[in-house]
Formats: C-alpha cells, sequence, structure tokens
C-alpha cells in the first residue's frame, strides 16, 4: 500500500530518527571554524560514558572497518604477532586486516554460533609469548553472539603483555562497555548501528596502556594516524575533512542518549532481545546463539531446512514492507537476522514478529497464527 514505508530491521544501517535527521539538514559551515570546533569538542566528550572510559574519543570520517584498520596500522608491524578470536564474518575481518598490512595472525576459531570462552582463550595464549596484541569482536553481526569481553580481558591481561583491542561496531551503545574498569585497550565501532547514524562516522578510544606502544611505532597508513587525531582533537578539531552533517547529526543522537540514560538503554536493548528470542522459540525457529551469549543488539535463526530463509525475506520484504537481514559467507542463504538496536522499541519488535508469522505462514511453514507475538508479548509484560 505505501510502498516507501519501509520497515528496516536488519543490524545496521539502523532506522535514523527524525529528530537526528532534522539535525543534519542544518546548514553547512566550515569545517574549520570555531563554531564546528565547540560542536566537535562537543560530542566527542559526550561519547565516553558509551566506551566507559576517561580517554579522549577520536571521530573520523569512514565506516567501522576505518576504525577497525586504525587499530591495527598504529599498533602492530610488519612480522610481528596477533591473537584473533573468529568467532564469525568480522572476527575474520579483523585476521584479513592484520595480514594484509603483515601482520602474523593467530586465528581461534570457534564454530559459528559459538561464543570464545576464557578457557579456550587460555589455552590458546599459553604457547605464544609474542603476541603483541589480542584482537576481538563483541558483538558478532554474522551470529547475534556476544562474547565475554569481560572475562576476556581478564585473560589477556593475567597471561601475556598484549594490548587488547575490541570491535564494538554492532553494539556500543546498546550493551555495557567499561573499558577503563575491564582493562580494553581499544575500543572501536561505528555510527550506523545502536548510535542511529547513517554510515560515515567511526569512534575509537585508546587506553593509556595502547599509546605507549602507539607512540613507539610507525603507522602504516596515512589517513589512519592516531597520532594525527590525537594533536588535531587537542585543537578541537580534526587532521582531515570531517562529515560536517553526520557530526551535528551526532550531537543530536547524544541528546537522545542522554536523555534516555544508558541504563535504561541497555534494558531496552536486553528486553527485545528477550522478546524475540521468546518468540522464535514459539514458532519453532532455531535460535544460532545460546542464551548466556545472545546479543541484544541482533538475533539469528536457523531455519535448518524447516523453509527457505530467503524465500521468508522475500516475501516480508515485498508483501510486508519488512527488511529483515540474511546470513554471510556460508550461511548465505541458509539463516535469518533480526536487528533490533538503536532506533528501535518494544512494540516495533511486536510488529515484525507479526509480520514474520504471516510471511512463514505464506511459505506454507507451520506455524500458529499469534503464537509469536503472544510469547514476546508475555515477556514484555513482565517488564510493564
Amino acid at each position: 500500500m505505501f510502498a516507501d514505508k519501509m520497515i528496516l530491521r536488519i543490524p545496521g544501517p539502523t532506522p535514523i530518527p527524525p529528530r537526528v535527521q532534522q539535525a543534519m539538514n542544518q546548514p553547512m559551515i566550515g569545517h574549520r571554524s570555531g563554531q564546528f570546533s565547540e560542536l566537535f569538542a562537543r560530542t566527542a566528550k559526550r561519547l565516553k560514558p558509551y566506551f566507559g572510559t576517561s580517554q579522549d574519543v577520536f571521530i573520523l570520517a569512514g565506516s567501522g572497518t576505518s576504525a577497525l584498520e586504525m587499530s591495527v596500522v598504529n599498533t602492530l608491524q610488519p612480522g610481528e604477532e596477533a591473537v584473533i578470536l573468529v568467532s564469525g564474518a568480522f572476527g575474520e575481518r579483523f585476521a584479513k586486516i592484520c595480514e594484509r598490512y603483515g601482520v602474523i595472525a593467530h586465528r581461534l576459531e570457534v564454530p559459528w554460533g559459538k561464543a570464545v570462552t576464557p578457557d579456550l582463550l587460555q589455552a590458546f595464549l599459553s604457547d605464544k609469548p609474542q603476541v603483541k596484541a589480542v584482537f576481538a569482536t563483541y558483538c558478532e553481526t554474522s551470529t547475534g553472539v556476544l562474547n565475554p569481553i569481560r572475562e576476556l580481558a581478564q585473560v589477556v591481561r593475567q597471561h601475556s603483555d598484549a594490548l587488547f583491542i575490541v570491535d564494538a561496531v554492532s553494539c556500543l551503545g546498546a550493551v555495557a562497555c567499561e573499558m577503563d574498569a575491564w582493562g580494553v585497550d581499544i575500543v572501536v565501532t561505528g555510527s550506523q548501528k545502536a548510535f542511529m547514524l547513517p554510515t560515515g562516522l567511526a569512534f575509537l578510544a585508546a587506553s593509556e596502556r595502547a599509546w605507549q606502544v602507539i607512540d613507539q611505532k610507525k603507522p602504516l597508513a596515512f589517513y589512519l594516524d592516531l597520532k594525527a587525531y590525537r594533536k588535531s582533537l587537542a585543537e578541537n578539531t580534526t587532521p582531515y575533512t570531517p562529515a560536517v552533517s553526520l557530526v551535528f547529526g551526532l550531537d543530536e543522537v547524544c541528546s537522545m542518549l542522554e536523555e534516555e540514560g544508558l541504563p535504561a538503554i541497555i534494558k531496552r536493548h536486553e528486553l527485545m532481545r528477550d522478546m524475540t528470542r521468546a518468540a522464535m522459540r514459539a514458532l519453532n525457529v532455531p535460535l544460532m546463539a545460546e542464551d548466556a551469549y545472545a546479543s541484544p543488539t541482533v538475533t539469528s535463526c536457523d531455519p535448518q531446512g524447516a523453509f527457505d530463509a530467503e524465500e521468508l525475506r522475500k516475501v516480508l520484504r515485498t508483501r510486508h514492507n519488512v527488511v529483515i537481514a540474511g546470513g554471510q559467507q556460508h550461511l548465505k542463504g541458509k539463516i535469518f537476522r533480526i536487528g533490533h538496536m538503536g532506533y528501535c522499541e518494544p512494540l516495533d519488535v511486536l510488529q515484525v514478529i507479526a509480520a514474520l508469522e504471516l510471511s512463514l505462514r505464506q511459505i506454507g511453514a507451520p506455524v500458529e497464527l499469534g503464537a509469536g507475538v503472544k510469547a514476546a508479548q508475555e515477556v514484555l509484560f513482565a517488564h510493564v
């Protein structure tokens, strides 16, 4: 009926709040003006609570992957060794970035849908004394697994001298992250997930311990030289042209996050996760992640051949204007993923579940209409 009324429920990019869209529509200003410097300094400081750090947060024009690459090229040199925790597509991306720059990448791999546990990491590190960095993915977007970063950080601290570097692209701003308290050395994220912005900004924070290493290294890239960003941030600017309109939007996003408060944001995302998982169980749709490691921002489901995941996605999109994500790499065409982060609330989850039920029935899957919605409503009712 309304072809332009698309309901976007993928794990990024996520919907943009109208007030953030309005903020980004402000007239352009000079990126070296005092007005922009004030805006930039303010937003950089407002990001610190979501990282859980007192350190500077750097803002660069680029996707989340640019911040992943920045974390590699400023901390490692060709021939040095790193451990990469691979529990899905984005852990593998960290490994590929390392190898592109001549870093020796030791992959600690677990089956997709499983988390990397502290015991596995401890055993893997035991015979690798030369490792300079350990890279982990907080939320593995491809599987819906939330790796236990706090516990993994403890293992790295106790059993190596390596830096601990975390990709939090698809969860920061929606889950707890205590970078300083947990002993994480670098955290990176992007703008298009829980921060409710278009793609185009990346954020990075580094510990004092990380800076001791960075200051001794010659960066392997020009645009991603973190020391250049530190020098510019001290002057409330960036070394290269910033994405001014996105920073306008980021300032408004920070206002929205502060109005709700981080504890409430975390609880909202956990509630949406629990609603989605309860619904899938009621519909007999297998979940990929165990309850203990289930992400609050994305739920991955594996029909295991009971129905065609791609046919389900097509019917959702073409008949109900609901867009969910498919699988990646070897899971392409086999699974589907529901994003529930950022500008999303429990009633939005009910809407998607209702459309999912209809679509499952329309492709011939034996589901009871209303079963998933009822299960999700029961979870919601217990929280309201």
